[in-house]
């Protein structure tokens, strides 16, 4: 036997073991529970996988080789999420196309996950660019344009220059593309969006049926932003400020109707479309020409800004006065109308009533603009000595005839009041809109809908799908807002499946969402030809157990897959609603160099394949995961990876070394029923810890056990083998090479140890039946004392008295404090 170990060979020799015996294969024994452990869909990039991306692909590696171990049969399949503008955009800058690029790409990050020893089961593995699996996607789309939930709408939506896209607010960074960097600006396009509000309440109300973090869930809860409130109707008169009388409505959304009274000003969102009627009606006088150029000057720059940037509390509220006065529904008194920044559109109707006492946006943008400030609500109904901005509910003041009522009697009485007189209603608002889905780009999945003059938008009959991309040479948009799709004259140019008219294909492209919002139900049955996935197959394996990735796709691919997979259960498709019953965010891996995430851009990225050529990918895979607990932000460390070699190497020596037989002669029963109780206590855990994901905790448990290990060889044979081959079977999971080669090689073992079933704990025998206890005086450790672990405490504090009574010196102690199970301080 190799004294050194050698992790170069040993590697070799099992990674064609395990591929000659198919070991990470989806189990299919009808007489074991099913259970599906799927990391998020990674989009291949040329940057190939750095040891940040390890903490989310070894953990979950980690957890299915232990459901494996403890008698699941496993899905954990793997594929590439490859469509989308960074391929394309790399394609262009590189002279290549996207398809064999992000081939090349994608068969990189599988080299790499195989060099990790990630068991995925590679015969599950599937390519969003396949046709084969966009053709279902495009069956997806016309499933949702058949049941009402596809339309398309002009919108005004981002557009970058340089990208030749639009972009999503999310990815406009003070009026910047986010990958570019190149200024962005507003433009309206025809496009295609799924209906995704009409789900709205649903996908708030069956957060409650998963088991995800509480901080995604009121992620999604914020983006969806279900409010009830009450529309309040203000007015709008031209005449008084032009020799025209043209009377406009504003319908405002407040959950606040109680504060009614202390409305000072009205704002409205720069892309309102009544900002430019009003505007315009406001430039027939010389006195509003001034204001009402400030105003079409202040919206054309507020629109180059993004919601996110708006809608920060660190910014000074902006806005400009439009020089008209909108009429206060009860008391008719004449409220100014301005335009702010800090009002959006797609909330509410994109005006809001300003009363600055009672809410911090309102009243920051009053201070800045030296507004009115009335306050109508109080704590106890009495009035303040000077205008503040209280938020909370109290007694209504200076509100006429609500004067003296609490909040919650007055929102009902306005409300009513309001309705009845045609001036407002109760009403529901969110802050979700529908999700834009077209992309001007070529390197995505075609929209299946043929535009016919007579017909209108027409769905491609499902027996021609799928619409396959055609073949360009020069792919790059052309700068008209077109895709390059546009371009291709033979392909745009068919007939209309319904009155055989000629009609042209849609050549926007889908969102890479799209492709990734059902790619999980494919998992199960991806080889099907007739159908996007076997039902049965589904039934098995669906939905997800277990979901592993960063918490940065809350509020969109989350959100996305579980509307889709509602839009599914209500066609028939699925029985079930939410796609993920439990989710697991892992936390981030950052650079010693700089503290910061891995990126290629900033120089700072340590890849798998560096860090495998120098200790292993044991010592790798067990290192990421030690490096703190699964969902914390941790950092890299070159250095500290040593000690995890240090701890595979101690192993391999002890287990060449085996136990004591000289010592072990003579050595009492006692000693023996401690070591086996060490055992089992060590296998409870390390078991608690992988339940949890505590697999830092696990490990350092297993570190400590190695070390009892090597200080207690003098056991009988066959109960040092029985530890060690518990420890093995422990440690597998994290280090699959040495515990395969110790196994098999040097223990003889005919299977793999990764076919073995994980060992097992007698909840009798964890309780420890002495304990060591630190003894102290005056809080300095003098001697140590084993007890009985049920002694009873007065007699624990006699014999540490007595234990120590050398450096008592006589003296009595006024006080004995004992810690239970740790120490026992003396105070003298």
């Amino acid at each position: 036997m190799n004294k050194k170990y050698d992790f170069h060979t040993i590697e070799n020799k099992w990674r064609a073991y395990w591929q000659a015996i198919d070991l990470y294969k989806t189990g299919e024994d009808p007489q074991k529970p099913n259970y599906t452990i799927l990391d998020y869909f990674p989009y291949p990039s040329g940057e190939g996988l750095s040891v940040g991306h390890c903490r989310n692909y070894v953990p979950s590696c980690i957890a299915a080789r232990y459901k494996r171990m403890t008698g699941y049969n496993v899905l954990h399949p793997m594929g590439w999420d490859a469509f989308g503008l960074p391929a394309e955009n790399y394609a262009i800058a590189h002279h290549i196309h996207p398809r064999e690029s992000t081939r090349q790409f994608a068969a990189n990050y599988k080299r790499q996950m195989q060099l990790v020893e990630c068991s995925y089961d590679w015969s599950r593995e599937i390519n969003s660019t396949d046709p084969d699996y966009y053709r279902w996607t495009q069956y997806f789309f016309l499933l949702l344009f058949n049941r009402g939930l596809a339309y398309q709408a002009i919108s005004s939506q981002w557009w970058c220059d340089q990208c030749q896209t639009i972009l999503a607010n999310e990815q406009v960074e003070h009026g910047r593309c986010w990958r570019c960097d190149s200024p962005v600006s507003k433009r309206d396009l025809m496009q295609w969006h799924f209906k995704i509000t009409a789900y709205a309440d649903r996908l708030i109300a069956d957060l409650d049926m998963v088991n995800w973090p509480e901080r995604i869930k009121t992620m999604q809860r914020n983006w969806i932003g279900r409010s009830e409130g009450t529309e309040v109707v203000f007015t709008v008169q031209t005449s008084d400020v032009s020799k025209t009388s043209d009377v406009y409505e504003i319908t405002t959304f407040t959950t606040r109707p109680d504060t009614l009274f202390g409305v000072t000003f009205l704002a409205l969102a720069p892309e309102h479309p009544l900002v430019e009627q009003i505007v315009t009606e406001a430039q027939q006088t010389a006195t509003s020409t001034a204001l009402s150029a400030s105003a079409t000057a202040y919206t054309q720059s507020t629109r180059r800004l993004s919601e996110i940037e708006r809608q920060s509390t660190e910014r000074a509220k902006t806005g400009v006065f439009t020089g008209l006065y909108a009429r206060h529904p009860f008391t008719h008194a004449p409220i100014p109308l301005w335009v702010a920044d800090y009002v959006l559109p797609g909330y509410g109707s994109g005006a809001v009533m300003g009363v600055p006492a009672h809410d911090e946006r309102d009243f920051a943008f009053a201070q800045t603009h030296n507004l009115r400030i009335v306050n109508v609500v109080s704590p106890d109904g009495t009035g303040p000595d000077e205008a503040v901005c209280f938020t909370g509910y109290g007694r209504l003041i200076n509100s006429g005839p609500y004067t003296g009522m609490d909040s919650t009697a007055a929102i009902t009485a306005i409300t009513a009041d309001l309705a009845a007189q045609g001036k407002g209603q109760p009403q529901v608002t969110y802050r979700l809109r529908d999700w834009l889905i077209s992309r001007q780009r070529y390197w995505g999945a075609p929209i299946p809908i043929i535009h016919c003059q007579a017909c209108g938008p027409v769905a491609v009959p499902e027996a021609d799908l799928p619409v396959r991309l055609p073949e360009m040479d020069d792919f790059a948009p052309a700068g008209d807002g077109r895709s390059p799709l546009a371009r291709v004259a033979d392909w745009v140019n068919t007939t209309c499946p319904q009155c055989g008219g000629a009609a042209q294909r849609e050549t926007d492209t889908m969102d890479g969402f799209a492709c990734s919002s059902w790619y999980f139900l494919r998992f199960a049955s991806p080889h099907e030809a007739a159908r996007p996935f076997d039902p049965e197959a589904v039934a098995r394996w669906l939905p997800v157990d277990t979901y592993i990735g960063g918490a940065e796709h809350a509020v969109m691919h989350l959100l996305y897959a579980r509307f889709w997979t509602k839009v599914m259960a209500d066609a028939g498709l699925i029985d079930f609603v939410e796609p993920f019953s439990e989710l697991k965010n892992q936390g981030i891996l950052h650079s010693a160099v700089d503290g910061q995430r891995m990126s290629k851009s900033k120089g700072n990225v340590v890849t798998p394949d560096e860090v495998i050529a120098r200790h292993g990918t044991d010592a790798l895979r067990l290192y990421v995961v030690f490096l703190g607990p699964f969902d914390a932000d941790v950092v890299w460390d070159d250095v500290g990876i040593r000690g995890m070699t240090r701890f595979l190497e101690r192993l391999w020596r002890l287990v060449n070394s085996g136990f004591d037989a000289k010592a072990q002669r003579g050595k009492e029963g006692k000693e023996s029923e401690e070591f086996e109780r060490e055992r089992h206590r060590v296998i409870k855990r390390v078991t608690t810890d992988m339940e949890g994901y505590r697999f830092n905790t696990a490990v350092a448990a297993l570190m400590e056990y190695l070390n009892y290990l090597h200080d207690h060889r003098d056991v009988p044979a066959d109960q040092w083998q029985a530890a060690m081959e518990s420890f093995a079977i422990l440690l597998a999971p994290f280090a699959p090479f040495i515990t395969e080669e110790v196994w098999q090689t040097v223990w003889g073992h005919k299977d793999s140890i990764h076919r073995q079933n994980w060992p097992t704990y007698d909840e009798a025998l964890t309780t420890p039946v002495t304990v060591r206890l630190a003894v102290q005086i005056n809080g300095k450790v003098r001697d140590h004392v084993t007890i009985p672990a049920d002694m009873a405490e007065a007699e624990i504090r006699q014999l540490a008295v007595a234990q120590v009574q050398r450096y008592v010196d006589g003296r009595t102690p006024h006080n004995i404090i004992l810690v239970p199970g740790r120490l026992v301080n003396i105070v003298v």
